[in-house]
């Protein structure tokens, strides 16, 4: 080990020494942003940023299941990266199945899918009902992969969700104006259930949230990171925990 490699290690230490657990997020949302640019700094192609970005992945998840973290939302395509040209966007599909599927086999997350399947290609689709319905029963982190993800999209299929179910039920218009409410609406987000992310991570140094999450955010404190994704290390996971257990959540007021 080398003199950068110890100092690293302590200060890492020393961070996590310091951490109150008491105030660890227990959703994290992370905005996995900066996989083409590490490739181009490091001089390689864009597949092996997008490789390297996913390999990522099971660190991260190792660092939230030492820190109480229950559930962890992880952007891995939007719904604008659907247009990308199809020499980039196949083989991005497929290093996203691979890790979908390296999570169900690892045993310790339970799969659940956010975005709209519909819009993925069949073996994409097939990838990720098949992680679900394998990580069912398992008894860890709950790991939403959102794929085919989009705040706005989700806003709309929750709305359109609820319409539909009203009226197969046989709801008026004018019934389902009077009972419409935020409440009503959550019920049909594609994250139904699960508590909203109390800590939004976006790597890269960028600072938007390119309409992940619109809904759920709405009282989420942000942390923005300047490393790349692939580069992200366990004491910028630190650092992100300890900047919210520093803050004074206020919900809005």
């Amino acid at each position: 080990m080398n003199l950068r490699d110890l100092v690293y290690k302590l200060y890492a230490r020393r961070v996590e020494g310091r951490l109150d657990h008491d105030q660890v997020p227990k959703h994290i949302g992370v905005i996995l942003d900066g996989n083409r640019r590490w490739a181009r700094a490091s001089g390689g192609t864009t597949e092996q940023g997008h490789q390297a970005g996913a390999e990522k992945i099971r660190e991260l998840l190792g660092w939230c299941a030492e820190t109480d973290v229950e559930v962890v939302t992880l952007w891995l395509l939007s719904t604008d990266n659907l247009d990308r040209p199809e020499n980039e966007l196949v083989p991005l599909l497929g290093i996203i199945e691979d890790a979908v599927r390296d999570l169900a086999a690892d045993g310790r997350w339970r799969v659940h899918h956010v975005g709209n399947r519909d819009l993925l290609p069949t073996r994409t689709q097939t990838v990720l009902k098949e992680a679900e319905q394998a990580t069912l029963d398992v008894d860890g982190i709950l790991v939403n992969v959102a794929v085919g993800y989009g705040g706005r999209q989700e806003i709309a299929d929750a709305v359109r969700s609820l319409l539909l179910h009203h009226a197969q039920r046989g709801t008026t218009f004018e019934e389902l104006a009077e009972i419409v409410d935020i409440d009503l609406i959550a019920e049909h987000l594609y994250t139904r259930g699960q508590p909203d992310p109390d800590l939004v991570i976006r790597t890269s140094g960028e600072q938007r949230l390119s309409g992940f999450m619109l809904w759920q955010s709405a009282h989420s404190e942000y942390y923005f990171c300047e490393v790349f994704w692939p580069a992200f290390r366990k004491v910028d996971f630190l650092r992100a925990l300890r900047d919210y257990a520093a803050r004074h959540r206020r919900y809005g007021s």
